[in-house]
């Protein structure tokens, strides 16, 4: 094979050409379809989704059509896209690197996940839930939210496969990722309310009237 000539390129380094990536902190470099490359490109996928749904409310805001009740929507949002980065970093770590990772920088820490849990209960608490399987698609937000949520199921799935394989440096990433996926769910629900939209019903028929939600509701892994 030719060899290639250099770039010139302030992003492409051309070292990731024969299929590998680095990881944090160095060490050996891995394969890009291996699976801790795939846990933490679907936690990209994760932030990329919940950035259309952070742009669009900044559209809105923009062109005025922004409800007060979504008023500080985006700024959470961005808050969990950060956070996502913390769970990047401690899926992209070289085990031999484990030590160096610090809670809430590089390593999710137990109180990144009792945030989240408090923020779970206080999104539930502000809306009335549906009781069935709803259908994405009521607004641009609720719908960008939705695809984050089924994102972040892929990922929590990637993640429990490397803890079985013992590549899963803490105990909090798993509990946070689920709970994460719980609380976007909410989060959108609580964007379609806010624009006095109903979640529509997996099943034909009328709607039925609100209660609290079933436990599989969220679409399942809770």
């Amino acid at each position: 094979m030719t060899a290639r000539s250099p770039i010139d390129s302030a992003v492409a380094t051309t070292k990731g050409d024969d299929g590998t990536t680095g990881l944090l902190y160095g060490g050996e470099r891995i394969a890009k379809d291996d699976p801790r490359t795939e846990a933490y490109g679907t936690i990209d996928e994760a932030v990329a989704a919940l950035g259309l749904a952070r742009a669009n409310l900044g559209a809105k805001r923009r062109i005025g059509t922004l409800s007060p009740a979504l008023g500080g929507l985006g700024e959470l949002i961005l808050r969990l896209q950060r956070e996502l980065f913390v769970v990047g970093a401690e899926l992209a770590t070289n085990p031999e690197a484990w030590d160096r990772l610090e809670d809430g920088r590089t390593r999710v820490s137990a109180a990144m996940v009792a945030d989240i849990e408090t923020l779970l209960v206080e999104a539930e608490a502000s809306i009335t839930l549906p009781t069935e399987f709803v259908v994405p698609g009521e607004t641009v937000t609720s719908a960008a939210l939705e695809l984050a949520r089924t994102i972040l199921r892929r990922a929590e799935r990637r993640a429990v496969a490397l803890r079985r394989a013992g590549q899963v440096p803490g105990d909090n990433l798993i509990p946070y990722l689920n709970r994460l996926a719980d609380l976007v769910w909410v989060l959108a629900r609580a964007a379609e309310s806010a624009e006095s939209k109903l979640a529509t019903p997996a099943r034909r028929g009328p709607r039925p009237g609100p209660r609290s939600r079933p436990a599989d509701a969220t679409g399942g892994h809770r």
